[in-house]
């Protein structure tokens, strides 16, 4: 799946409806993906580009809710739209609590889902920009010495030049080296700037 269009999932185990939806997708300028459950979705490799899931509650392998739990945890990076002609209250409301876009019952308005569809892969492009900074702030971090990885570490927690060197048993001259090229490679403006870098790199780094 290397083409730059979005890319739609669909799974729902109704003939007619996949080929409606497929034709639909495919009308509004995406890609279509469609399957009838939920393990030939999950067979399928990530895409790199924006896409979204349109999910059906009831399925032959598992149901709707179950994938959308694994797919909240394995591709944070697609959003789901429901469509189901069996849905409640209480199913809605766990289903968006669970971070899906929409839950429209069957029959939908084509306009009502195709504007649900805008808005999952917005969330799905902001996602996966997010993923790529965050790799390319991993690459410059793992740029870093062992020692200015320290550095790094304990500039970011707050501690002064002369209380990192007393934490790490060197001068306050070398912690000022160690700092610029932190600073450095890390592309970072500011402290601030590199405070920010850590936190998006997370408590591993």
């Amino acid at each position: 799946m290397s083409q730059d269009k979005p890319v739609v999932f669909v799974v729902d185990d109704d003939r007619s409806v996949r080929e409606s939806l497929e034709s639909l997708i495919h009308s509004a300028g995406w890609c279509p993906k469609v399957f009838e459950c939920a393990l030939a979705f999950f067979s399928l490799p990530r895409p790199s580009v924006p896409n979204c899931l349109i999910l059906d509650v009831n399925l032959p392998d598992i149901s709707g809710l179950d994938l959308q739990s694994l797919v909240s945890v394995e591709r944070m990076d697609t959003p789901i739209v429901f469509v189901t002609a069996f849905g409640d209250v209480a199913m809605t409301v766990k289903a968006m609590k669970a971070g899906a876009v929409e839950f429209l019952m069957k029959p939908f308005h084509t306009e009502v889902l195709l504007a649900a569809v805008e808005e999952a892969l917005e969330r799905s492009r902001t996602a996966l920009e997010f993923d790529l900074e965050v790799r390319a702030l991993q690459d410059r971090h793992e740029s870093l010495s062992c020692r200015e990885q320290q550095v790094m570490a304990l500039v970011v927690s707050g501690l002064l030049n002369k209380q990192v060197g007393f934490e790490l048993g060197i001068s306050e001259i070398t912690v000022k080296a160690h700092r610029g090229r932190v600073m450095h490679k890390m592309e970072a403006k500011s402290l601030p700037d590199l405070v920010n870098m850590a936190a998006r790199l997370g408590p591993a780094h």
